[in-house]
């Protein structure tokens, strides 16, 4: 049976294909099973992922970075699906979450894996802080001085003590885009990496506070790899500072952010992870403390596509509108960042012509597109396309915006496929409200 991958291999090493969805008999498949067969079974707007490449892009990351004492704490706001979180965890991966009904997913998932949870995020509720707490995470990444205080009440009032590294702001510049930057002065997160020294000295004053770690965010979707060396490299000097000082810091967090191509253009995911783990040792030098990874993206975007149905092709004057039944409510992307995601048929055109056209959803706002002036293959109602790697930041953004349900969710791995979530009902949208 002759493969064509949707995205152009990659010669060098043996790579892997850069996504998990190829043309069979025409036919777009995940791993071994049609697109076609999915849509008939579980219907569309439909989110499909490849359980086998989340594997394998979790392996890259243990195997670079195998030579040193290490934990990837996958970023569960990537995508939180409770199939994916098992996934990773039974395979020995810790969580990175920023609120507590992340927290609860990590436990309902798998449980063993609390105590490899680092709690990110700029406003944790002393609610949140307190089930984190009875849960014994690993480390709390705390943003502000007054953070710190709130923690230490909690610990305090729940008579423990709360292991915590300061995420440090190291002002380092990422090119990506502004709404996913976060290592810059300017930016809502952190603290500033001239202030840390003095917080911790402060810190270790309490009877309540475990100087456990330093933590480093720089943004997401950074293809680049000299900034997370940079952002390492002053991490580590103050690591030293901190250790001169009778601080006995465990962990260093580098974050996450690793970024990938969503275009059609190859992509050699093992170098590109190669990559990152030179650059995060040439920044961490002789340090040896652990160091936590917390990818998300790069483990789970291209592992994932939308599956969507034509509705109508149209002509407003010379403009060709493409609309389909998945809509900005499914996948905000595009409309939120101008984000790019290939779009192909499911059947596979038997012509290379192409028509030039805006794919569109049904919502009423002309924010609602994935696509603007793209050329594609003439499709026409009925046929199926797929939004490629829409694994992150896809369900977990979603909305019910113009009372839309939120399409299902399955996990493809072989031939055996998994209903992940069930698609939503008006009776899961109106069951919260209340007529008085």
């Amino acid at each position: 049976m002759k493969t064509k991958t949707v995205a152009k291999k990659t010669a060098a090493r043996n790579t892997p294909a850069a996504r998990p969805f190829t043309y069979k008999n025409r036919t777009l498949h995940c791993d071994q099973v049609p697109l076609t067969t999915l849509a008939d079974q579980y219907g569309t707007p439909l989110y499909i992922y490849s359980a086998s490449q989340i594997s394998q892009r979790f392996q890259l990351f243990q195997q670079a970075f195998d030579a040193r004492p290490h934990s990837v704490c996958y970023a569960v706001k990537a995508n939180s699906s409770l199939a994916i979180l098992r996934l990773l965890g039974r395979q020995g991966a810790g969580f990175d979450i920023v609120s507590g009904g992340e927290l609860e997913r990590v436990r309902r998932a798998h449980k063993p894996a609390l105590k490899k949870v680092v709690f990110s995020g700029v406003g944790k509720q002393a609610w949140e802080i307190d089930t984190a707490l009875k849960s014994n995470i690993l480390q709390f990444n705390v943003e502000s001085e007054q953070e710190l205080d709130l923690l230490a009440a909690r610990a305090q009032a729940l008579k423990t003590r709360a292991r915590f590294a300061l995420r440090v702001n190291p002002d380092v510049f990422a090119e990506t885009h502004p709404y996913i930057s976060t290592g810059l002065s300017e930016h809502k997160f952190g603290i500033a990496i001239t202030q840390a020294r003095a917080i911790y000295r402060r810190a270790a004053r309490s009877r309540w506070l475990e100087p456990y770690g330093v933590s480093v965010h720089i943004g997401s979707q950074i293809r680049k790899v000299d900034p997370f060396a940079a952002a390492l490299e002053r991490v580590t000097s103050l690591v030293a500072e901190l250790r001169r000082d009778g601080r006995d810091i465990r962990t260093i967090d580098a974050g996450g952010g690793l970024g990938i191509d969503y275009s059609d253009a190859p992509f050699d995911a093992p170098h590109q992870v190669d990559r990152y783990a030179a650059a995060l040792a040439k920044g961490l030098a002789n340090e040896t403390a652990h160091l936590l990874l917390e990818p998300g993206r790069f483990l789970v975007a291209q592992a994932g596509a939308l599956l969507t149905r034509v509705l109508v092709v149209k002509k407003n004057g010379t403009k060709t509108f493409i609309i389909t039944d998945a809509a900005m409510n499914d996948l905000i992307r595009p409309a939120l960042y101008h984000a790019h995601h290939e779009i192909v048929p499911v059947r596979q055109p038997s012509s290379k012509s192409t028509i030039t056209a805006d794919i569109v959803g049904p919502v009423c706002e002309s924010g609602d597109f994935f696509a603007r002036d793209r050329a594609i293959a003439s499709v026409k109602p009925g046929d199926l396309v797929a939004l490629l790697d829409a694994g992150a930041y896809g369900l977990s953004l979603s909305s019910n915006y113009n009372s839309r349900p939120r399409p299902a969710e399955v996990l493809v791995e072989g031939e055996k496929v998994t209903l992940a979530r069930r698609r939503e009902t008006m009776r899961d949208l109106l069951a919260p409200e209340r007529l008085n």
